[in-house]
C-alpha cells in the first residue's frame, strides 16, 4: 500500500550559484549543485560521481544539463539528461529534448522538445 520514495533527492548542497551570479562557460560539479543565478554553458556532473542539481525558479541555464538526479523549477534552454530521476516542478521550463529514466512532472511544467526514455540498454553518452 504505502511505499518509500525510491528517487529520494539528497538535500546536501556543495556548490551554490547565487541569484546575482552569472557564469559563462562549462561547469563540472560533484555532490549537490543549486542554481539560483544564470549559467551560459554546459552543466554536468563529473564522471563516476552521481550528483544532484537543483535549479530554483530564479535559475536559468543555457546549455546542456546532465546529472543523475535533477530538480527543476527554473528555465533550461538546451538538452537535459537525468540518468536516474528528474522532477519538474510547477515553474519548470525546458526548451530542448529531455532524456530521463524516471520522471515526475507537476502541473504547470512545460517541455518544448522530445521526451526520450532511457531504458536499461541505452548508452550512457546520449548527450
Amino acid at each position: 500500500m504505502f511505499f518509500k520514495k525510491a528517487n529520494k533527492i539528497d538535500n546536501r548542497i556543495d556548490t551554490l550559484v547565487g541569484v546575482e551570479t552569472r557564469i559563462e562557460g562549462d561547469l563540472h560539479f560533484s555532490g549537490g549543485l543549486r542554481v539560483d543565478g544564470a549559467i551560459r554553458g554546459n552543466v554536468s556532473e563529473q564522471n563516476g560521481s552521481p550528483s544532484t542539481i537543483i535549479v530554483s525558479e530564479h535559475g536559468r541555464i543555457e546549455g546542456a544539463v546532465s546529472a543523475a538526479k535533477i530538480v527543476l523549477n527554473g528555465k533550461v534552454i538546451g538538452p537535459v539528461k537525468a540518468s536516474q530521476f528528474i522532477e519538474l516542478q510547477t515553474k519548470a521550463r525546458i526548451t530542448g529534448d529531455l532524456y530521463y529514466k524516471s520522471l515526475e512532472m507537476h502541473t504547470g511544467a512545460v517541455i518544448e522538445g522530445k521526451l526520450v526514455y532511457l531504458g536499461d540498454g541505452t548508452p550512457e553518452d546520449v548527450l
